[in-house]
């Protein structure tokens, strides 16, 4: 149907086209020397001429007695390319030239009234200019008798029309030697001129008997003068032109101010017949002599009602063009509108056709589709079917991933810790440190590729989230782009890392672990496509961008580039340029993943061997940065000794112990490879008794048994798993109490939070440092007795080998924290006046004796005040907030969560 509609749409606009009548167009260019009233009768009789033959354009310029002018007119002329040109030229010297150029272009040129000093023009309409001189002579020489004073008021010397009338009127009085010419002026065709020409000679010469202009404007120029000076009636006046109207020639000899004009005929319809003669092919005469005759007061009437009934006659072929194009376009248009309703008919007949075929067809596609909704049923079972299938094989692999993961990790960190331990070893040899190091730098680099395919999982599941923190990128860039100095060295690179100059400082806040992995990935990536002696630049800025300061960072190359092609997938997951650069295809997915957590766009310029040029942009101040977070960074940044160790997003203090013991405390290592068991049994001789057990069920056993003061437990192991076997520690009276470290090659939040859940106090991840392994291991025993001696009763402070003076500072800080445990607004500093110390001096007094500054042990208090009004009272959450002392429910709910495992509502939830 569509087909058929197209082709019936085709056919109409041919049936328009094709009887569209086709006129082939001219455009003739028309340039005047003047504007007087003769040459608009002419233009007048040019146009009226144009009406007879359709499809003709006439375009007139005048220059106003200007060769300059009329030059610049004839040019646009040629520069338009009008198909034919008719020139009046101003004066003949300055004109030829141009008119030359015209016809040299093959452009027809028709001259009027004047010519040119060349034969370079096409044909002549005209007066013969020296016949009407002679006329006026003879007529000079009848009027006068032979005998007279002759003034002459030529028209502009330059044109060929004054001099050929001037020579004519010359040879016509040689005849009539009594005729004299005592004086001539030239006028330049106008009456103004005239007038004050014919003054300066009136002056000179008392005794005029006949004054002769070139043209009628003229000589009434010079009468007008005569009357001024009441000679009017001394002399006789002759002018040229005849032209009828108010003023005109015609008018003026019948009024009797001129003695006799001479007709000299404009021609506008003989100038359009030949031009349109050339313009068709048609024959024509070069030189075509228009006729001149005599106008007296004897004719002078005659003349003028004759130009009255022409006038009238043309006003009524005006008017009847002008009703013949309404006509015309009326005819058009019912034309137009007759082949529409053809069409319209044809479309609706067309229509009532498909109308009645498509019913027919719906009935037969009813009974079709019927029996294909049976089959669609059929097969959407079939999908349901293949859906499930689908699910349980992607939780398989999920789970297959996770498993390989942490099989990884569990090597690794019975390499990685003991070559650490080598390379800082003084016994070794430049070889063996040789060796030993490019071991150290293979396994950082299999862990770093280990984290990025746990991340990228983590992103696609949409668990990927950001730990921001306040930290200076143009510093932390330096310090990581140092790592590929030795690179750049070896390949013979010149690598650059700038930054430009900014009185705000590159200070951010971001997820910095983030912004290390994509500088990592991006240089990666620049290196491995970077020839040698080729370039590698680093670049940071910053700008403006919606009111907020937005950060610019460019990593560019001159390595082999990228085509358009592969640019539009530079991004996706597992794309690769070429087969001859491995690697895991996940490394700028990853980077983009982590642009666009943090509100940025990251684009890339490439072209195929010119290189390429990332460009990052990103809002330099992340939203949502917690108080505390950034005050702990001030905090830490100042502290020389015990520095804050990160270890997948917690954090330790390392510290000497604070209370010397005599015993041993006791350590349960639970896991299934005999290796890692030994390994950390190293690790801890000398320093605890450690107990062993190689699955969760028999490490329950010797839980059960020892009572041991902590338990280290890895989380996959066969007959029981790490999650179930500290569930059950935690479930026991007997050990609840024992502190759970999960040993585990987990990344995901998913699975700590199923750790925390199980009741574990700590992670570590494999692979882990000895160093990293013990002070966690030593804060984990002291943090657990130092909060069982404060959060405990009074006497059970007396257990503790504390001295007087501590045990009264313990005791009125506990005190001071129960009586203002609902006043949100307490501060350090309230707490530091009440004691009598000032703020640094109790930090370090609480932290020294509790392992926690006053802000956490009031928190802490809060928060299981907040616990037993929880788990006692019918009171919300919101009231319990403000009433132990927190400014925000949401806050509130976030601490909570993170120290006991689970949100408020959770508790409530459970609690039933």
């Amino acid at each position: 149907m569509k087909h058929s509609l197209f082709a019936l749409i085709s056919l109409f606009c041919w049936l328009v086209v094709g009887c569209t009548p086709r006129e082939v167009r001219y455009v003739i260019g028309v340039s005047q020397c003047s504007d007087d009233e003769w040459r608009e009768q002419m233009n007048k009789e040019i146009c009226r001429e144009a009406l007879f033959y359709p499809g003709v354009e006439v375009e007139i310029l005048t220059a106003k007695d200007n060769n300059a002018r009329q030059i610049a007119d004839i040019e646009s002329f040629i520069r338009q390319g009008v198909d034919l040109l008719i020139v009046s030229p101003n004066e003949a010297d300055a004109i030829t030239p141009v008119i030359e150029k015209a016809y040299d272009k093959g452009i027809p040129v028709v001259l009027v009234d004047r010519k040119i000093h060349s034969d370079k023009y096409t044909a002549y309409v005209g007066a013969d200019n020296y016949e009407i001189g002679r006329h006026v002579g003879r007529y000079i020489a009848e009027r006068l008798q032979g005998e007279g004073n002759l003034v002459e008021v030529t028209g502009l010397r330059g044109s060929t029309s004054a001099l050929e009338r001037h020579r004519g009127l010359k040879d016509a009085l040689k005849a009539t030697p009594g005729i004299k010419i005592i004086a001539s002026a030239d006028a330049a065709w106008l009456k103004e001129s005239a007038e004050v020409a014919f003054d300066s000679i009136l002056s000179r010469y008392p005794h005029i008997d006949m004054v002769f202009a070139h043209n009628d404007r003229m000589a009434i120029g010079a009468y007008n003068t005569a009357v001024k000076r009441h000679r009017q009636h001394d002399m006789l006046f002759v002018g040229i032109d005849a032209l009828a109207g108010e003023g005109y020639g015609v008018e003026q000899v019948a009024d009797g101010h001129l003695d006799a004009t001479f007709i000299y005929p404009t021609g506008g319809d003989k100038v359009m017949e030949v031009a349109m003669n050339i313009l068709r092919g048609k024959d024509y005469a070069r030189e075509t002599s228009l006729s001149t005759a005599l106008v007296n007061k004897a004719n002078a009437r005659i003349m003028q009602m004759q130009t009255a009934h022409i006038s009238q006659l043309d006003t009524k072929i005006e008017v009847l063009d002008k009703q013949l194009d309404t006509y015309l376009m009326r005819y058009s248009s019912q034309r137009m509108l007759l082949y529409a309703c053809i069409v319209i008919l044809i479309l609706v007949a067309m229509l009532l056709f498909f109308v009645v075929r498509a019913f027919w067809t719906k009935n037969r596609l009813n009974e079709e589709l019927s029996d294909q909704k049976k089959r669609l049923e059929e097969q959407r079972d079939q999908l349901i079917s293949l859906s499930k299938q689908l699910e349980e094989a992607t939780h398989a692999k999920l789970a297959f991933f996770t498993n390989v993961s942490h099989d990884f990790r569990t090597p690794l960190t019975l390499i990685a810790d003991p070559v650490n331990q080598l390379v800082e070893s003084n016994n070794l040899g430049e070889n063996e440190r040789f060796l030993l190091n490019i071991v150290q730098k293979n396994v950082t680099v299999l862990l770093r590729l280990i984290n990025q395919i746990l991340d990228f999982r983590k992103f696609e599941n949409g668990k990927l989230d950001m730990t921001l923190s306040r930290f200076d990128i143009w510093e932390q860039i330096k310090d990581w782009t140092e790592a590929f100095r030795t690179l750049s060295y070896r390949k013979h690179i010149h690598f650059t890392v700038l930054a430009d100059p900014s009185e705000e400082g590159y200070v951010m806040i971001a997820d910095a672990e983030k912004m290390e992995r994509i500088t990592y990935n991006l240089l990666s990536n620049a290196f491995k496509f970077t020839p040698e002696n080729g370039s590698i630049g680093v670049k940071l800025s910053q700008f403006n961008k919606d009111g907020a300061c937005w950060l610019r960072y460019q990593v560019s190359d001159t390595g082999i580039g990228m085509s358009a092609e592969h640019v539009q997938h530079i991004f996706e997951s597992f794309y690769q340029i070429d087969v001859h650069h491995a690697g895991s295809g996940i490394g700028l997915a990853l980077v983009k993943a982590f642009v666009e957590m943090h509100g940025g766009t990251i684009s890339v310029d490439s072209h195929k061997g010119k290189g390429a040029v990332f460009t990052i942009e990103m809002p330099m101040q992340q939203q949502g940065v917690p108080e505390e977070h950034v005050e702990k960074n001030v905090i830490l940044k100042n502290l020389k000794e015990g520095a804050l160790v990160s270890a997948d997003q917690e954090t330790i203090q390392t510290a000497p112990e604070l209370v010397e013991r005599d015993d041993k405390e006791t350590v349960l290592v639970i896991d299934d490879n005999v290796d890692v068991r030994d390994y950390v049994k190293a690790l801890l001789y000398g320093k605890y008794t450690v107990i062993e057990a190689s699955n969760g069920q028999e490490g329950i056993q010797q839980a059960m048994k020892y009572v041991p003061d902590v338990v280290i437990c890895d989380v996959m192991m066969p007959v029981m798993d790490g999650m179930e076997c500290c569930r059950r520690l935690k479930s026991e009276v007997q050990t609840s109490h024992i502190p759970v470290m999960m040993l585990t090659a987990y990344t995901m939040d998913e699975q700590k939070v199923m750790g925390y859940e199980c009741g574990a106090d700590s992670y570590i991840l494999k692979p882990f440092s000895a160093r990293l392994l013990l002070v966690r291991l030593r804060n984990l025993i002291d943090n657990r007795r130092r909060l069982q001696s404060f959060f405990a009763d009074k006497t059970s402070l007396r257990k503790e080998p504390i001295a007087d003076l501590d045990k009264g500072f313990v005791e009125k800080l506990r005190t001071l924290i129960e009586e203002q445990l609902g006043n949100s607004e307490l501060s350090v500093e309230d707490l530091g006046d009440k004691i009598g110390m000032s703020r640094v001096q109790l930090y370090r007094k609480a932290k020294a004796l509790t392992g926690y500054s006053p802000n956490e042990l009031l928190r802490i208090a809060r928060l299981k005040k907040a616990a037993s009004l929880l788990a006692s009272t019918e009171k919300t959450v919101a009231e319990i907030t403000y009433e132990v002392g927190f400014s925000s429910p949401s806050y509130f709910t976030k601490c909570y969560k993170d120290y006991f495992g689970e949100s408020p509502t959770d508790f409530l939830k459970r609690k039933g």
